[in-house]
């Protein structure tokens, strides 16, 4: 890192600890006592926890998000919400009324709401009651990724606090020792997830203080460090500044430092060839042993997307130059990777069907010697004359031909695909609507893994088995981001459909985590109810449709620059010399 950053690395220091240590041993950052909730210097020394102010023990109450379960929604006025103008007042009055579905979203969105030291800092994942009697699990803790969709309800709906909180406290949790087998991963790692914890102080039996207490992956399934979640804290990082207009919080130090860390570790060098992200299986929404290890297209989207949004927030100045120019390199390299050797359609499984294999020369055309034999039976009949999709990974000789959902849209929304891609996308969807919508959209694979390719791939997983859960089951939260890749290729009718679908059953069925079959009838077998994310999906969707203009400060357009250095490095002729116009025609049509 460059010695501008030295704050940055202070900042997000680490203190070595012996690996055999209980949970409060732990280290988390933490303020001087009397300074600001969000100092704007680095840190003097590692503390246990970020504290709140000392308070006495309260009468026992059930948390704030399950009293609250059934609370109206707030006033206009309350804390955090910004002030509308004149203008904006009338605007609204002329708002059609909410209906009593969305009433009931927003009621269950606001009682999920988690708060540290009396403020909002995040929503829990679930808050089905009857289940967490059992065994809650990690569903009472703030995910990043989960969060986002939230996040994007409230700052549509004008309440911006809950966002800024949750930015700025994850930034606190970020880097900081964590072990699994003594080992510890490099800074800039954020954790998939935190909870507020009550702990004594100071030995009391009275006094309890606030810890927020992150989860780095070590209490997951698998013990998986999670790649997404920095990458969704830099998307809604650029959300929330697009949204509010407030772009003091990107441009604070600790903000940009925490901007770089990320970054840092996501372009640091490896043994890699490709631009894309290598990462382990369960790094990501699909967190079980699914067949995603290697180069999955879901991290790849994200993954460029962080990088425009960076690209676009970052102060320049000498010290970050160096990383501008390695993010301008990483994204021509990953846009031309993932349009030319991710991107399947008629064409192009005819091309594949007829490769010739073991080539050995620069100029081959089967690089990754996918042998003929992978193409799958179900594919021949499925794929549409007119229409296409990214693949979900691509390795030597593996090509994973199932339709990752998240992958696909977010290379929509975030133009790693071609205009020509991203309607071929939605074609497709529109095409297999029966297949990826079903009862209830939207599949998160197709298809699903089944018999003794299930028992391999999987594990056995008896949670993922074929058609539930990550397998092929359908999950109501991809709506949002469904909704916004139609919006972006003028195509909101397909949106409004799938809204549609959802609305008849979501708050009928308790808005379920997901739901299982392979035209997604039945409730999740395991599904939580309730689950937050799901009926924040819901509800940006439904705002997203209603002000359009909104979606289009959230996606990201063409960039013709990144398509220059992408076939200047990728092509013989351009090596030395690039031109707009090859760009265009090797890339862009």
């Amino acid at each position: 890192m460059n010695a501008t950053s030295s704050m940055g690395i202070a900042a997000a220091a680490t203190t070595v600890r012996p690996c055999c240590r209980i949970l409060a041993a732990r280290l988390f950052p933490k303020c001087p006592r009397g300074a600001a909730p969000f100092p704007m210097c680095p840190r003097k020394s590692p503390s246990p926890f970020p504290k709140c102010p000392r308070r006495r023990r309260r009468p026992h109450l059930a948390p704030a998000w399950i009293r609250a379960a059934v609370a109206p929604a707030a006033d206009a006025a309350a804390p955090g919400r910004r002030r509308l103008s004149t203008e904006e007042e009338a605007a609204a009055a002329e708002v059609r009324e909410e209906t009593a579905m969305e009433r009931e979203a927003w009621g269950l969105l606001r009682g999920a709401v988690v708060r540290y030291c009396g403020s909002p800092v995040g929503t829990v994942a679930a808050s089905d009651v009857g289940a967490f009697r059992e065994d809650p699990l990690n569903y009472d803790q703030v995910f990043i990724r989960d969060f986002v969709p939230s996040a994007l309800a409230f700052l549509l709906k004008g309440e911006t606090e809950i966002v800024r909180n949750f930015l700025l406290h994850t930034l606190q949790l970020q880097s900081w020792e964590k072990t699994v087998d003594c080992y510890s991963p490099g800074q800039g790692l954020m954790p998939a997830s935190f909870k507020v914890r009550t702990v004594p102080l100071d030995g009391s039996n009275e006094a309890f203080e606030e810890v927020l207490d992150p989860d780095f992956g070590e209490s997951a399934i698998g013990r998986v460090a999670p790649v997404d979640s920095g990458l969704w804290w830099i998307v809604l990082l650029r959300a929330y500044g697009k949204i509010t207009g407030d772009y003091s919080l990107q441009e604070r130090v600790d903000v940009q430092t925490g901007i770089k860390l990320i970054l840092n570790l996501c372009l640091s060098d490896g043994f890699d060839m490709f631009p894309t992200l290598l990462v382990t299986d369960g790094s990501c929404m699909i967190d079980r042993r699914m067949g995603i290890h290697g180069h999955p297209l879901e991290i790849q989207a994200l993954f460029y997307s962080a990088l425009r949004c960076s690209r676009e927030m970052i102060t320049v100045n000498d010290g970050s130059k160096g990383l501008i120019r390695a993010i301008n390199n990483r994204l021509s390299a990953l846009s031309f990777h993932i349009r030319e050797y991710y991107w399947v359609d008629m064409p192009k499984i005819n091309e594949i069907y007829r490769y010739k294999t073991e080539e050995y020369s620069q100029d081959a055309t089967n690089k990754f010697n996918i042998y003929p034999d992978q193409i799958p039976s179900w594919l021949v009949d499925w794929i549409p004359e007119k229409g296409g999709y990214l693949i979900g990974n691509l390795q030597p000789a593996h090509m994973d031909f199932r339709f990752f959902s998240l992958g696909n849209l977010w290379a929509i929304v975030s133009s790693l695909t071609t205009p020509k891609q991203a309607e071929g996308i939605l074609n497709l969807i529109e095409e297999k609507w029966d297949d990826l919508m079903g009862n209830m959209p939207l599949k998160i694979c197709y298809p699903a893994l089944e018999y003794e390719e299930w028992r391999i791939i999987t594990g056995s997983d008896p949670k993922n088995t074929p058609w539930s859960y990550h397998n092929g089951g359908s999950w109501p939260t991809l709506l949002w981001q469904f909704t916004l890749a139609c919006i972006k290729m003028g195509r909101p009718e397909l949106a409004r459909k799938a809204v549609a679908l959802a609305e008849k059953r979501l708050s009928n069925d308790q808005w379920p985590e997901y739901y299982d079959t392979q035209t997604g009838r039945f409730i999740g077998k395991q599904s939580r109810l309730y689950q937050t994310w799901t009926i924040a999906g819901f509800l940006t969707s439904k705002m997203l449709l209603e002000n359009p203009e909104m979606a289009s400060i959230l996606t990201c357009d063409e960039d013709l620059e990144l398509l220059e250095g992408c076939a200047c490095k990728l092509t013989k002729a351009g090596r030395t010399k690039c031109s707009r116009r090859l760009a265009k025609k090797q890339v862009l049509y």
